[in-house]
C-alpha cells in the first residue's frame, strides 16, 4: 500500500474515535496487531485495541483526537496528537469529575496492506491523571 493509503487508514481511526464509533475505528488494525506499549491489562490484537478505545470513550464520551503533526513513509505513520475530552465516566478507578482534559501523545504505526500491524506510542498519562485530580506521585 502507499504512504497515502496508510495515512488514510490512520485518519479513519481518528475520525471514527471522534465520532464515537469504536467498532469502525479498530478496523484500522490488523486482527493480530501488536501493541508494544499497551495500557495496563490490555489484551492483545484488535480486540485489545477495541477494549482500550471503548474504555476511553466510555470515560470521555466527547473524546477528540487531533493530529498536530504527521510523518509517513511507505510502511510507517507517525502522529503527534492532542486528545481532549470531558471526564463523564469512571477512568482507571477515578469516579467522573466533569473535568476537561487535554493531553499530548505520539503514535508510530507500522502498516501492512493498509492495516496497522504494530503500534508504539506514548501519551502524557501522568498529566491526564493530574487533570482529573489524582496524582500517583503524591503521598
Amino acid at each position: 500500500m502507499s504512504k497515502d493509503d496508510n495515512i488514510a487508514a490512520q485518519e479513519h481511526l481518528a475520525s471514527n474515535i471522534n465520532a464515537g464509533n469504536v467498532d469502525a475505528a479498530v478496523e484500522s488494525f490488523a486482527q493480530d496487531a501488536v501493541d508494544h506499549d499497551p495500557a495496563p491489562g490490555q489484551d492483545s490484537g484488535r480486540e485489545g485495541f477495541k477494549t482500550f478505545w471503548a474504555t476511553l470513550t466510555s470515560a470521555f464520551p466527547d473524546a477528540h483526537l487531533e493530529a498536530r503533526h504527521v510523518v509517513a513513509d511507505e510502511e510507517h505513520v507517525v502522529v503527534a496528537y492532542t486528545l481532549t475530552g470531558t471526564h463523564e465516566g469512571e477512568f482507571e478507578g477515578i469516579a467522573p469529575t466533569g473535568r476537561k482534559i487535554e493531553v499530548n501523545g505520539i503514535q508510530i504505526g507500522r502498516f501492512e496492506d493498509g492495516k496497522i500491524v504494530e503500534r508504539w506510542g506514548s501519551s502524557d498519562e501522568l498529566g491526564l491523571l493530574k487533570q482529573l485530580g489524582a496524582d500517583p506521585t503524591e503521598g
